[in-house]
């Protein structure tokens, strides 16, 4: 069994072999909104990239709500999975489905009707307003396609089988990418081209992998006897979503407002930050996965009270993080410019110059965000995930403040958003590492 790697035999080696899938699905999510950035950006303007770009920030916000729910009920999966009772497995997903299905049509409801207030609340200038909700509108079309994806995907990983979600991934991606191409350049659909090729590609993964799970794994599909309510299951369900719900959107909220007070500083700086973001994302992605493959091994650790082996996965995970990051902020430092280009035009270079100066604030301190993974999969190990919550809320909360109150100041201006960044990371941090001391000379972990 996979799992049982973790409990025995070389922990770095364990740890990276366990990450690298959950890593390389990752990556291939982000090469939906990659797709979408660099051919809008350089077959459309400016102004279309820094559309695209807010809405993405938007989009991950709402995504967030339904992962969130996913990835609480896929915890409770495992654990019926683990003490094979499938009867109540069965029936939580059946109540799981409903629910998040519920959410998500609340969710695509509230959006639609919404959409000028969106526009509004995000601060978005006149001048690309119109862009905007040309993508929007079809856009929040993919909603269900989301949920359809990852909410499969949550199901089988809880059963162990990590491979299938990332296979529909890859077609997805690689079908995404070339529909960007024929609807934006061949077609000429402007924004709305790549909203219908992410949408369509989205369907694809989402639709096809409820498909296969329901044909292939027939024995985990809910029977006539387990559609009803059970008070016990659902409420186990909503307990594991919650936090897990909050935390993610707690984060994204919070990076929406930001979102919306780049905004303000005009198209120049909103497409840079449209572009920097997904450097941003690209670079620290790997890092987070880390994180959640740490999570896995010192839960199951914990469970087996495998003290010494907890402090040595520590100290591993410390280092490879540390590692990795040193390297991929030195990286970013020194390639930011032509990792700019990948996204604008060479003659865009005002563009280019407020791209490279995010990147060089903010890439120097990826270790920041990287101990802050690991963090967050600590907490949820050993069960206290609030403590993940109350990370995040330090984190974003810092960097709200800072971002609107620094900016304010004419002298600093822009570069205030961009300061706050590893400042949220370092307190949020710091206070995490102080509560773990204070945990384990309470309880010896």
């Amino acid at each position: 069994m996979q799992d049982s790697k973790l409990l025995t035999g070389n922990i770095t080696k364990s740890l990276l072999l366990f990450a690298l899938p959950m890593i390389a699905g990752n990556l291939l999510q982000q090469c939906y909104n990659i797709a979408d950035t660099v051919i809008v950006g350089r077959f459309l303007g400016a102004d279309a990239l820094a559309a695209v770009g807010s809405a993405y920030t938007l989009m991950t916000f709402l995504t967030s709500i339904i992962l969130g729910l996913c990835m609480g009920s896929g915890a409770s999966f495992s654990i019926s999975f683990g003490r094979g009772d499938l009867d109540r497995m069965k029936n939580g997903i059946f109540q799981s489905f409903v629910f998040i299905g519920i959410v998500t049509a609340a969710v695509n409801l509230a959006v639609f009707l919404g959409i000028d207030g969106i526009i509004w609340f995000l601060r978005v200038p006149d001048s690309i307003t119109a862009l905007m909700r040309d993508y929007l509108l079809v856009i929040f079309a993919g909603i269900t396609a989301t949920f359809l994806y990852n909410y499969f995907a949550c199901l089988l990983r809880s059963v162990g089988n990590s491979r299938v979600p990332l296979l529909f991934l890859a077609v997805s991606a690689v079908m995404n990418i070339v529909l960007d191409l024929v609807f934006v350049v061949v077609f000429s659909w402007g924004v709305a081209g790549a909203a219908f090729a992410t949408i369509l590609s989205q369907y694809a993964a989402g639709a096809g992998l409820a498909a296969y799970t329901w044909f292939r794994f027939r024995d985990l599909m809910p029977g006539r006897t387990h559609m009803h309510r059970d008070r016990a299951v659902f409420h186990e369900i909503t307990g594991f979503s919650f936090l897990t719900c909050l935390q993610q959107s707690v984060m994204n909220f919070g990076i929406l407002m930001v979102q919306g007070l780049v905004n303000s500083f005009g198209p120049v700086i909103m497409a840079a930050f449209a572009a920097a973001v997904k450097i941003d994302s690209f670079a620290y992605m790997p890092v987070q996965d880390f994180g959640n493959a740490f999570s896995t091994f010192i839960a199951q650790n914990y469970g087996a009270k495998k003290e010494d082996r907890i402090q040595k996965g520590m100290k591993s995970a410390f280092l490879c993080a540390l590692f990795f990051c040193l390297l991929i902020s030195l990286l970013v430092c020194l390639f930011a410019e032509p990792l700019m280009q990948l996204f604008i035009s060479a003659g865009e270079t005002e563009i280019i110059a407020a791209g490279v100066h995010y990147l060089r604030i903010e890439g120097a301190f990826y270790f920041g965000i990287g101990l802050l993974f690991l963090l967050y999969g600590l907490y949820r190990a050993i069960a206290r995930p609030g403590m993940s919550v109350v990370l995040t809320v330090i984190s974003l909360g810092t960097r709200v403040v800072l971002a609107y109150t620094l900016s304010a100041i004419p002298a600093v201006g822009v570069t205030g958003i961009w300061m706050s960044v590893p400042i949220g990371w370092a307190l949020a941090d710091l206070t995490g590492v102080l509560c773990y001391r204070r945990i384990r000379r309470r309880n010896s972990l």
